[in-house]
């Protein structure tokens, strides 16, 4: 049986510290480690042509590799204590570029989620109606395999100022179909969320 390719791209580079892996598993990734983990956010048939972002040696936040299609996927913050990759439409990376500037100034939480709010009705940020972002959480990884643990997909699509009037879809949070989330708001999205346990 042929190996497969994600387990050698991840045993080759992930080059993970014993402690550090011990607290996360993901601390200490390689470039091709971080490239592999973080496209399993995304739909088969896109991850190839993805642009990945993740972080160098330095901890710097990074390009990885660059893409041929629209999809923007990052791979898990070693600093995080919870597992989580996600792929977004290109047309938002404006709006989360503009997140990660605004953390690295200090400004979190909802003072955060307003300045970007009040940028896009000023019209100096976009968050393009019906773009998509790919949430996979999991609960670990396995180093020998670089399987995600406990992986949970669950999808947001961005529909600034949509409403249940608008739309005809719920502001009622749904397990397993969609509901809109801060609707009538410029945040407002369709969240969808499997049932837990179902990636």
């Amino acid at each position: 049986m042929r190996p497969s390719p994600f387990l050698a791209a991840f045993t080759a580079a992930a080059l993970v510290t014993p402690a550090l892996h011990a607290q996360t598993g993901w601390s200490d990734l390689g470039p091709e480690a971080q490239i592999a983990l973080a496209v399993q956010a995304a739909p088969a048939d896109l991850r190839g042509g993805a642009l990945v972002q993740g972080y160098d040696e330095a901890g710097s936040f990074v390009t990885l590799r660059e893409g041929s299609n629209d999809l923007v996927c990052m791979a898990p913050n070693p600093e995080a204590e919870r597992f989580e990759v996600s792929c977004h439409h290109a047309g938002l990376e404006a709006f989360f570029a503009r997140g990660r500037e605004l953390l690295a100034e200090g400004v979190t939480g909802q003072d955060r989620i307003r300045a970007r709010w009040e940028e896009y009705e000023a019209g100096k940020l976009d968050i393009p109606y019906g773009s998509i972002n790919y949430i996979l959480t999991g609960t670990g990884v396995d180093a020998a395999t670089g399987e995600i643990e406990g992986a949970y997909l669950r999808w947001t699509i961005y529909t600034p100022w949509a409403t249940s009037a608008t739309t005809g879809i719920s502001g009622q949070p749904s397990q397993g179909g969609p509901w809109l989330m801060l609707p009538g708001t410029p945040g407002s999205h369709i969240m969808i969320t499997p049932p837990a346990g179902g990636a």
